[in-house]
């Protein structure tokens, strides 16, 4: 995977797939800041939100780098299809694509606990201006355990296998997923701020030594276990990471 710069939005992303990117990392002189929703809203009204929020920061819509949404349940194949076919239509209508390219990076699952009743927007992440002697920061979308660039059930890892061989075998190859897109941002464990786990499933026989141990120096920040399913029905076990300086809470 190359990087690609963003014309307007300060930051240079990984190609994925049509509804999202890989991941996005900051240009020199910006840093990419998250935001979270202390009460996440409806993801259609909370593009508004975005927009009013990056015209507060001085920002251009072109500035928003990452997107993170929480469904109702997991998706069919087909519904997710659909989904996404609405969600990137928002998108261009906002002018972020970049030849064509879907630039934002994206994260979407679907809680196990009080779920919403429709798909909300829980967070997003836009660039704006720091000091130019700063690191890059960057965010990886989230992936579960499905080849990069296929959206196919018979792709799915392990498929069916929720054993803990099962579990182990998804978890590891996520891990490489993540390792895999972190090197395309030039970035690595080292620099992971947060790491989110999301899965019904334990993860206590995981995390020695098939996540923190390949985390290396970046375990100390240990992991964020969302109790959570990722997006398509029969898949198990979904990761992202980011790696920021700037966190930002909103009511």
């Amino acid at each position: 995977m190359r990087l690609v710069d963003h014309p307007t939005g300060n930051y240079r992303f990984l190609p994925g797939i049509a509804p999202y990117s890989c991941g996005a990392v900051s240009s020199p002189g910006f840093e990419i800041a998250n935001v979270i929703f202390q009460r996440p809203i409806p993801y259609r009204t909370g593009f508004e939100r975005i927009a009013r929020l990056l015209d507060e920061q001085g920002r251009p819509k072109t500035a928003l780098c990452a997107i993170s949404l929480r469904s109702a349940r997991p998706y069919s194949f087909q519904g997710f299809a659909d989904c996404n076919a609405v969600y990137t239509s928002i998108l261009e209508r906002w002018g972020v694509f970049v030849d064509g390219v879907n630039p934002i990076a994206r994260t979407n699952v679907a809680p196990v606990v009080d779920p919403p009743s429709e798909p909300v927007l829980y967070g997003f992440s836009f660039t704006k201006p720091c000091a130019g002697d700063r690191p890059p920061t960057f965010v990886v979308a989230g992936a579960g355990e499905l080849p990069e660039g296929i959206l196919s059930r018979d792709a799915i890892v392990a498929l069916g296998d929720t054993s803990p061989r099962g579990l182990t075998i998804k978890a590891g190859f996520v891990m490489d997923l993540m390792e895999s897109r972190l090197r395309g941002l030039g970035m690595s464990w080292m620099m992971v701020s947060f790491a989110n786990i999301y899965t019904a499933h334990s993860i206590t026989e995981l995390l020695p030594a098939v996540i923190l141990s390949r985390m290396s120096a970046g375990a100390i920040h240990g992991v964020h276990w969302h109790f959570s399913r990722p997006p398509i029905e029969e898949i198990e076990f979904e990761m992202d990471l980011r790696g920021t300086n700037t966190e930002l809470r909103c009511n």
